[in-house]
């Protein structure tokens, strides 16, 4: 269970340019679903998101995960837990140029000093599961869009997150890879992850695969649908 309680977060606090990106947002989100935070550019979607996955901290507010603190940790121990309980897919893939696939997928895991052989056939084994294995030895900017957005959720899952969340993951997939990805995020959910995305596509929003919409207007979350 993720909890949210009257959490806000301000940038530039007390300027000219101050600027509120969430305000005063109450929220639980239940394990092992796909919720979906929707809304136009700066509605704060992607900032709440941030802070759910401890990348960032509110101003005000709390953040709890399992009943436990998370927002106000020392920043060691939030690195520890971001690290080993969330995986990110981000808007664009952020995969690293001049890098192989197998290289890209690993690099998240080398701060936890795993084993390489270990991690190697661990990475090995989500390509496999993605149906890109062959791919492993490719540099990432010869992959297709749709190799892209796999290699990108396998480096998500690569430290075996409870959690995955995705920051508008459709932005630059045509119709057809859209759907595709849906329905590899759902694949995941059924594995028992809890799935959050953000997303401004009807082609995500709207699936029948998702089971909450979330949403935000001005930094305030305004509609809750549950599908």
């Amino acid at each position: 269970m993720i909890t949210l309680r009257d959490v806000s977060k301000v940038f530039n606090q007390g300027r000219g340019n101050e600027l509120w990106a969430v305000r005063g947002v109450t929220l639980d989100l239940d394990p092992n679903q796909m919720t979906v935070l929707r809304g136009p550019s700066g509605s704060g979607k992607t900032t709440l998101l941030s802070m759910i996955g401890a990348l960032s901290r509110p101003t005000s507010g709390r953040i709890l995960l399992d009943g436990e603190l998370l927002s106000n940790l020392p920043e060691r121990f939030m690195t520890q837990v971001r690290r080993r309980t969330f995986g990110f897919v981000f808007q664009g893939f952020n995969l690293i140029r001049g890098l192989s696939v197998l290289e890209n997928v690993m690099l998240p895991a080398y701060p936890l000093a795993p084993v390489h052989g270990d991690l190697r056939r661990r990475a090995l084994a989500l390509l496999a599961q993605f149906g890109i294995e062959r791919k492993a030895g490719e540099r990432v900017e010869w992959l297709s869009g749709g190799e892209a957005q796999r290699t990108a959720i396998c480096r998500a899952l690569i430290n075996e997150p409870r959690i995955l969340i995705a920051d508008e993951p459709t932005a630059n997939l045509d119709s057809r890879l859209s759907r595709e990805l849906v329905g590899l995020l759902d694949e995941l959910r059924a594995l028992g992850k809890t799935v959050l995305v953000s997303s401004h596509d009807p082609l995500v929003f709207e699936s029948d695969r998702v089971h909450r919409v979330l949403e935000m207007r001005d930094g305030r979350l305004a509609e809750d649908s549950r599908c």
